[in-house]
């Protein structure tokens, strides 16, 4: 077997390889953009847009607040907002000070949130005041010595920012109380800023740029250590992954990205913030990917080519009444990652935008795009796609050698220039999932077909075990997400007294008139025995991250 199979299954234009050493660092490549695309939009976010030169300012005036509070090179800074302009501002400014950005999820409890930052060991964060209560709960047990507090409107303008600051706060009453006296308010900071020395650090390919946590679903929460030049690989990769269909953008159009996923999580951050950084592009900022009427609302006024998503979030749009008032046309590559996209919902999407949703696959330790469907692609192929350039893959079984046959399951592992060093301060997990030869192991269970596409058949943790057979959660999804009424559905496996193990499956209705018996008939006529869930039950939704991956781990965890 060639090293590579799967190059020649590459659209044309796509290289083996692309030249990662392009730039020195993150702050390399964004200088380079503040420069070139100065006068272009960067961000819009609730009807204001916000220029690269704008972004190139009030970063370089935050970064200089950071460094005259006494931060030094390596420090690490805590993030913790929703999408708004503040958090590429603050990425820009704690990057550029030569500073770590530790990305945090804005609805952490107070546990959760003192546990990342003790482990980071982070010395000041930066967040949005409607979660300011949860930080002064735990801040005493925690190395933080500066708060640097925002608010959604500080970057709106004088009159709108504050009119939405007084809603926010007074009318839909989003800011519980809190007690932080010695916090500085963000503009506060800028003003600062611009009165002090900023001081550009020298910063190398292999110094460290963020610590990206790992969901914490596998146990504890660790941060993965990415360096400059594994997030610089990354997007460099995604560029040359995309070129195919983005550049047919007219040349009177600015190459426009929905960043509708979290910025806090890997997925946007590279793919969106930073890509658009490369390529002078536009980021449609949206702070709320729940609320679907405002995501539809914002859409309709925007012109724009990239949509990465989750498979719930194109579900929940590709389902809403006021679907057809965007206009999608267009739509150059809807890249769907994060968790498993279901045919049904990719057979939806492609009817209603044209735009065929192409699966990518990835992990927070690996910046975090690994693999992906060619964006040429006019059908849904239900595999993750082809590992990206400079990207190795192999597939391990249960004694770490390679597997050689076509269609036999492995553990998908990863070797490519967008790993991970290595976990914070955890040598012991690192060397767990790190080979010899530099792969670094997922916990994906994987197959390759002749072309060297790869499918993921599950998490060998989520793997259910009935009667010495295995059975695979994601299929049994795939199947049921077809059942008409069904909207979505999990499954997972429960103890059971007769075959060790059982399928129990959970669904939300998109029609209250779908019952148990229509989805076991359903169910029976596609699944083998084995496969049928044992229970099933509705809700009205199910358990999920910020980001819209489904937590089986809660629906197990309540039988």
């Amino acid at each position: 077997m060639t090293e590579r199979p799967w190059l020649a299954a590459y659209p044309q234009g796509v290289p083996a390889d692309v030249d990662t050493t392009q730039y020195p660092s993150l702050v390399a490549l964004m200088n380079e953009a503040f420069r070139q695309y100065s006068t272009r939009v960067a961000y819009s976010f609730m009807g204001k847009d916000v220029t690269f030169a704008e972004t190139d300012v009030l970063s370089r005036a935050m970064a200089a607040y950071l460094q005259s509070v006494g931060l030094v090179k390596g420090d690490r800074v805590a993030l913790m907002m929703p999408n708004m302009p503040q958090y590429p501002v603050a990425v820009a400014a704690v990057l550029r000070a030569g500073l770590v950005v530790v990305n945090v999820n804005p609805l952490y409890t107070p546990r959760e949130l003192e546990h990342q930052l003790k482990d980071s060991g982070a010395k000041a964060i930066i967040l949005i005041e409607n979660f300011a209560s949860t930080l002064q709960q735990c801040l005493a047990n925690t190395p933080i010595k500066h708060v640097v507090l925002c608010a959604l409107g500080d970057q709106l303008g004088s009159i709108k920012g504050a009119l939405i600051n007084y809603v926010v706060r007074n009318v839909k009453r989003m800011v519980p109380a809190y007690h932080l006296p010695t916090a500085v308010r963000f503009n506060q900071a800028i003003v600062q800023g611009e009165r002090g020395n900023f001081k550009p650090p020298d910063l190398k390919p292999d110094d460290i740029a963020l610590l990206q946590y790992t969901g914490g679903t596998t146990g504890v929460s660790k941060g993965a250590v990415l360096l400059h030049r594994n997030i610089l690989a990354n997007v460099l990769q995604a560029e040359a992954w995309n070129a195919p269909v983005m550049q047919s953008v007219p040349a009177d159009q600015q190459p426009t990205s929905i960043c509708a996923l979290p910025l806090y999580h890997i997925f946007a951050f590279t793919v969106n913030m930073m890509l658009s950084m490369r390529t002078g592009g536009k980021t449609i900022l949206i702070p709320n990917p729940r609320d679907l009427p405002a995501v539809l609302k914002e859409l309709s006024r925007h012109t724009f080519h990239s949509f990465p998503a989750v498979n719930t979030l194109f579900n929940g749009l590709a389902n809403h009444p006021d679907f057809s008032s965007v206009n999608w046309k267009n739509l150059k590559v809807s890249v769907g990652g994060g968790m498993a996209v279901q045919g049904a919902v990719a057979k939806l999407w492609l009817e209603k935008t044209g735009c065929a949703i192409c699966e990518g696959y990835g992990l927070s330790e690996t910046s975090p795009t690994a693999s992906c469907n060619p964006v040429t692609s006019k059908e849904f192929t239900g595999t993750i796609g082809l590992p990206l350039p400079n990207t190795f893959f192999k597939l391990l079984d249960d004694e770490g050698r390679t597997v050689t046959a076509l269609g036999q399951p492995g553990e998908i592992a990863i070797k490519g220039p967008q790993v991970m060093a290595g976990y914070w301060q955890r040598p012991d997990e690192t060397a767990k999932v790190m080979t010899e030869d530099g792969y670094f192991k997922t916990g994906d269970i994987g197959t390759m077909d002749e072309r060297g596409f790869f499918k993921i058949v599950d998490r060998k943790k989520d793997m259910v075990l009935v009667s010495g057979f295995n059975v695979y959660p994601n299929e049994i999804e795939e199947v049921v997400a077809q059942c008409p009424g069904v909207m979505e559905c999990a499954a997972v496996g429960v103890p059971d007294e007769k075959s060790g193990e059982a399928v129990k499956l959970v669904i939300v209705k998109k029609s209250p008139d779908l019952t148990e018996a229509d989805v076991r008939t359903f169910c029976k006529a596609r699944l083998t025995g084995y496969k049928q869930p044992k229970t099933i039950e509705f809700r009205t939704e199910l358990p999920k991250t910020p980001v819209g991956k489904i937590l089986r781990r809660e629906l197990r965890d309540k039988k």
